[in-house]
């Protein structure tokens, strides 16, 4: 249980922040399916991958201190950000955790934003099935969210791009 505790907050150590609950959500499925040896479970949701068994060990590590959560009101919504504390680096400084040096695949994935990360996730979720078949559930379950034929090209390079860092 500690060892996915820890590669969650060692994703922090590279990373620096996050902000959004949804682009950390995006970020975890996307390196796991590049082969970041994450363990959460994921399923289909609103928008794309999610992990409840993430969201409890965010919760958790908030609660231990390992993790420091910022909530910002919006107006009409909050925004979340997320960063390592002192405490969680102190942490990982003595805890020997499963995460390879992925400073460049978790740098590209938090440039990118949580929108362009739900679309990628969302291929990505669905890789298995032909790239038609892939595009037409995008223009379904995602309609709200107006991608594009462009939008989905970019989704893919990205993808690649992504490949030839971890491989």
């Amino acid at each position: 249980m500690l060892k996915d505790h820890a590669n969650v907050m060692a994703l922090f150590l590279q990373a620096g922040e996050v902000v959004g609950r949804k682009k950390l959500q995006k970020m975890i499925y996307i390196a796991k399916k590049m082969d970041v040896p994450f363990s959460e479970r994921f399923k289909f949701h609103m928008f794309g991958p999610y992990s409840e068994e993430l969201s409890l060990r965010m919760e958790e590590l908030c609660n231990l201190g390992f993790l420091l959560e910022n909530k910002e009101d919006k107006g009409n919504y909050y925004q979340y950000r997320y960063a390592l504390s002192e405490e969680g680096q102190k942490f990982l400084e003595l805890y020997q955790f499963d995460l390879p040096e992925t400073e460049k695949l978790i740098g590209q994935l938090n440039g990118q934003s949580s929108r362009f990360l739900e679309l990628v996730s969302t291929l990505l979720y669905f890789e298995e099935l032909p790239r038609a078949e892939v595009k037409e559930k995008v223009f379904t379950l995602k309609k709200k969210s107006n991608y594009t034929e462009e939008d989905i090209e970019q989704a893919y390079e990205f993808i690649e791009t992504l490949r030839t860092l971890t491989h």
